[in-house]
């Protein structure tokens, strides 16, 4: 697939079909993925991949970890966020809440799914030596970004999810980290669902007049 297409098509998938990732694919993804470039090539990320009865083991957890300590989903603002970012939060509103099945609010659809990523068959969590500065998760964002763009080029259907951060020591202890890694994110991975209202979703983007300031 063209770069560019794969850049204008992909999205985020919030439901996925229960169909396993062979771990040819992941392994492939994951090459695709490490490509991304970091700072002196320090490649500070390191990848854990959760699949099958695993990832279900964990979704549990986080999500009776979820509801024990009434975390929410949110955008991670340090202070109210001004009107333009208000804005946009409610225009994905608007286009998802008709798609949420019947009773089910945005916010338990989004924070139930987070941490049971969705559905999806596997799940991806990248996690950063504690010996770093926080400059060096500008590295795990861009192989982030690799990673969801090589998935959507192979057919795969993606969705990184933020939340589950709230819960670093309950992952660290399912998954049998070291005390000395930090999770940074976790993406679900998996094949789309085209049946789900939710999938067919598709946010507006700023214009650029909101985005960039020119110099000249």
């Amino acid at each position: 697939m063209d770069l560019l297409q794969a850049i204008q098509e992909r999205r985020s998938t919030r439901a996925f079909l229960d169909k396993p990732v062979d771990i040819e694919t992941l392994e492939k993804l994951i090459s695709y993925a490490s490509q991304a470039p970091s700072a002196i090539n320090i490649q500070p990320w390191e990848l854990v991949v959760v699949s099958g009865e695993e990832r279900k083991r964990l979704s549990r957890v986080l999500v009776k970890r979820m509801r024990e300590k009434n975390i929410s989903c949110g955008p991670g603002s340090k202070k109210p966020l001004p009107e333009h970012f208000l804005e946009r939060q409610r225009g994905l509103l608007k286009d998802m809440l008709p798609q949420l099945p019947q009773g089910t609010s945005f916010q338990d659809f989004i924070n139930e799914g987070s941490c049971n990523f969705y559905g999806a068959p596997t799940a991806i969590i990248i996690v950063i030596d504690k010996v770093f500065s926080s400059a060096r998760l500008t590295d795990t964002g861009i192989i982030l970004g690799y990673l969801v763009l090589a998935a959507h080029a192979m057919g795969l259907a993606t969705c990184p999810i933020g939340l589950i951060t709230a819960f670093d020591e309950d992952i660290r202890e399912q998954l049998n980290l070291s005390e000395e890694k930090e999770v940074v994110i976790g993406i679900a991975v998996g094949y789309r669902d085209p049946s789900s209202g939710v999938n067919k979703v598709r946010t507006e983007r700023a214009p650029l007049d909101d985005l960039v300031k020119w110099r000249e």
